[in-house]
């Protein structure tokens, strides 16, 4: 008897796609978690390679860069063959990179493992598990990613001092393999990544016969319809912009510590508070998303004027309690912003382009992620301190706030919508005006944004 595949008329709100936030959580805590505390690693390799700061910094920024750029093969992976073997390949990728990464007697060595083997690895599992999970969800979406990426904060806390107790215990070598062994469970949580028909796939598929693949299928595996849409490409903008400065602290804050003449330990100290009021933050921008009172661009915008304006009070922070008070305000506002970030992108593409949109975004932001560390580092070397590169990451973020008020329709106030309306989370108007290209669907006339019965049918699996 032929495998029957479930069609959902709409994303079920639950059910497996619990087990998928749980994947993602994992899988958020595996990759964002350790970048995020690879501040530890970065003092370490100051010290053992007697380079200059701006060199070490594009280990971590060529990783980012990495899975950000490679994102839409990710997605047109995933679009092709599913999502569950590309998150299980970027799971082994990703751990054999750092392995490798422990022999390392150059910068070139880690820049390869590092920055390109685990950076292709975490391309092929943050875009297809965040995507995947959003098929999953539409009206609790916000709230799905916000806990889903609670990950990010959780690791964080619990990676910096580890991993400073790993380097001491077992140097900095023998602290990489450590990590290595931990990330091989990604390939677990890729296993969890359970496939989702839903109906909108059976209006336009784009799997079929790889010989003779067309011009507009591979345009619509990789998203380039998108480059089109002139609300979706002033969002990638804008969130590019903030991506430049928005790891600055992950890499920096350790060593801007260092320099005022605390300790590794109340350095380190520093990034565990950030990740506990990340993790609080993203919580509660989930909750406030699933609210549904204020509109979701209206609270990233929030969001990312506010981590601007932390960044820039990190160089006034002399005294250890003003440091720690604004690391916590950083932590909250940059944990906050980010399940906005991934939720509101089905409201101004589609759900159905939920893949491509994912991927082509992340490769664009990359272009950040690859200069902000490096610059910052490059300010450091020429200005003697860290603040030059706090300001100007904070700068950043601040100017990515403000191309996200000329998004369409910005001003436009949200009505507080039932509980049990079907409807996007801030879905009041919609958040572009401007026309939508063939391929993207448009929050007015797409099948995801519309009421439908909730019945299920049955349909072969070719």
């Amino acid at each position: 008897m032929p495998y029957q595949a479930v069609v959902h008329p709409e994303p079920p709100d639950g059910g497996w796609g619990w087990m998928v936030v749980l994947a993602a959580f994992i899988q958020s805590a595996l990759v964002f978690g350790v970048i995020r505390s690879f501040g530890v690693f970065f003092v370490e390799f100051v010290e053992y390679f007697d380079e200059l700061s701006r060199r070490i910094s594009w280990i971590t920024s060529i990783g980012i860069a990495v899975q950000q750029f490679v994102s839409p093969v990710s997605s047109a992976l995933s679009t092709r063959y599913g999502a569950r073997p590309v998150v299980m390949a970027g799971g082994f990728f990703s751990s054999l990179g750092l392995f490798l990464a422990s022999f390392a007697t150059s910068l070139a060595h880690l820049y390869l493992c590092i920055g390109l083997l685990s950076g292709f690895g975490w391309a092929l599992v943050f875009t297809p598990s965040m995507a995947s999970m959003a098929r999953y969800f539409k009206a609790r979406r916000t709230l799905a990613t916000g806990l889903a990426l609670t990950g990010v904060g959780l690791s964080s806390f619990a990676f910096s001092p580890l991993f400073q107790l790993l380097v001491d215990t077992y140097a900095w070598r023998g602290a990489l393999m450590i990590v290595a062994g931990m990330s091989f469970n990604l390939v677990v949580c890729g296993a969890l990544i359970r496939p989702l028909t839903l109906k909108e796939d059976l209006a336009g598929p784009t799997r079929g016969d790889s010989a003779g693949m067309s011009l507009k299928k591979l345009s619509s595996l990789f998203g380039l319809h998108l480059l089109s849409h002139w609300p979706f490409m002033r969002f990638v903008l804008a969130i590019t912009l903030v991506n430049t400065g928005y790891f600055i602290p992950y890499v920096h804050l350790v060593a801007r510590a260092r320099e005022l003449g605390f300790d590794e330990y109340k350095a380190a100290f520093l990034m565990s508070v950030a990740a506990m009021a990340d993790l609080c933050g993203r919580l509660f921008s989930g909750w406030l998303g699933n609210c549904r009172a204020f509109r979701l661009i209206h609270i990233l915008v929030t969001w990312t004027s506010l981590t601007g304006v932390s960044l820039v009070l990190i160089p006034f922070g002399h005294s250890y309690p003003l440091l720690v008070t604004i690391s916590l305000c950083y932590g909250f506002f940059s944990g906050a912003l980010t399940p906005v970030v991934f939720s509101i992108i089905p409201e101004i593409v589609g759900i159905k382009n939920i893949f491509s949109s994912m991927g082509l975004l992340q490769m664009i932001e990359s272009i950040g992620g690859l200069l902000g560390a490096p610059l910052s580092g490059f300010l450091r070397d020429v200005t003697g301190d860290y603040i030059a590169s706090f300001l100007t990451a904070g700068a950043f973020i601040l100017a990515g706030s403000l191309v996200l008020l000329t998004l369409p329709n910005f001003s436009s106030c949200a009505a507080r919508q039932e509980p049990d309306t079907v409807m996007e989370a801030g879905e009041c108007a919609p958040l572009g005006t401007a026309p939508v290209p063939v391929g993207a669907p448009s929050p007015h006339d797409s099948p995801p944004y519309e009421a439908v019965p909730k019945t299920e049918k049955m349909l072969p699996d070719s």
